[in-house]
């Protein structure tokens, strides 16, 4: 089955918080993970100093663990941002200064996986002009991702709760991701297939997966309703993600769920549970 912890990585930005950012990774790794994925960590500063930059590197290498995932700069989150790409003003602004401070930081930590938020719709700004500051910001995301030999993320979030982000169905986030491509010539744009967001769209999860699995570049899950850990909710996610590797899917899938009362490290019995319906399958 494909959920299992070593084909899963914690995303430590929801997960861990708990603890200081610099104690997330090894707490991680005592949970029995080797890698974890981040949105950007510093919400208050798309340009951190070096020195931040520095013990952040230092603590994923004395845990060992691996960044495989990282946000460039996209506001306040968890918060009422979603993401700045496509923020006209100071906000683009901010996202264009992190663009090589994000990517340069993922290289140095082999990170292959850029994430990139478009900005939710705005007031007194047409959607049609943010669209065209979004494919501007994204092209000069996808050149700098290139440069580390790094996957251009494309996420598609929900309706419900994120009501003025303009991508919310796999299809409009494809969209975006075949346009960023075309623009480019890299294609090294990818979908970040969301199996939460999707969930909340009301989408055909197993028919979103047979259309684009060969088109995403990483995988995260929590489950629905509550986003909570695998179980409960009533998403099937092991078959899910079954699905999602029978048609060629072979990344990482990220945890990117709220862990329950008792704490993070008390979140993960779930594998333990599909460790043991594995062996009884096998």
């Amino acid at each position: 089955m494909g959920l299992d912890s070593t084909r899963c990585d914690v995303n430590l930005s929801i997960l861990f918080t708990e603890l200081p950012l610099l104690e997330r990774p090894a707490a991680a790794a005592a949970a029995g993970f080797d890698a974890v994925e981040l949105w950007w960590p510093w919400p208050d500063s798309p340009t951190p100093p070096k020195a931040r930059l520095d013990e952040l590197r230092s603590a994923l290498e004395d845990a060992g663990t691996r960044l495989v995932g990282l946000n460039f700069y996209a506001g306040q989150l968890p918060g009422p941002d979603r993401g700045a790409l496509s923020l006209p003003g100071e906000e683009s602004a901010r996202f264009r200064a992190n663009i090589d401070i994000a990517a340069d930081f993922a290289r140095s930590v082999g990170c292959t996986a850029l994430n990139a938020l478009y900005g939710n719709r705005v007031d007194g700004a047409g959607a049609e002009a943010q669209d065209e500051l979004a494919l501007e910001n994204l092209v000069r995301a996808a050149h700098a991702a290139h440069r580390v030999g790094a996957t251009l993320l494309v996420e598609a979030l929900n309706a419900p709760e994120s009501p003025r982000y303009p991508l919310v169905s796999a299809p409009a986030a494809v969209e975006v991701v075949d346009k960023v491509n075309a623009e480019t010539g890299l294609g090294n744009a990818r979908f970040l297939l969301d199996l939460y967001h999707l969930s909340m769209n009301g989408e055909d999860l197993p028919a979103v997966i047979d259309a684009y699995a060969d088109r995403t570049g990483h995988v995260q899950i929590a489950d629905n309703p509550g986003r909570g850990a695998p179980g409960t909710g009533s998403l099937p996610l092991a078959g899910l993600v079954d699905r999602l590797r029978a048609a060629g899917y072979d990344g990482w899938i990220g945890l990117e769920y709220k862990p329950g009362p008792e704490g993070s490290a008390a979140s993960f019995g779930w594998l333990a549970d599909a460790a043991q319906q594995s062996e009884r399958t096998s």
